[in-house]
């Protein structure tokens, strides 16, 4: 059975398994959907990523965003 898929709110800010070239881990979520949009906090550029392969990179949320 698949694990429930991760709740997900815009402005979430997520550490990212493996780091970006520019240095950085932390990503800011961007768009939501079948695929995710993340943009880069060091280097400000974005990157989609499907959903089934974000949840798998995630290592940890750094500060949720208020869901309204």
């Amino acid at each position: 059975m698949p694990n429930p898929p991760i709740e997900l709110h815009m402005h979430d800010v997520v550490q990212m398994r493996k780091r970006h070239p520019c240095g950085g881990d932390t990503w800011e979520i961007v768009r939501l959907g079948a695929e995710i949009g993340i943009r880069c906090l060091t280097c400000d550029r974005r990157v989609m990523l499907p959903r089934a392969t974000f949840e798998r990179r995630v290592k940890r949320f750094v500060s949720r965003a208020d869901s309204q």
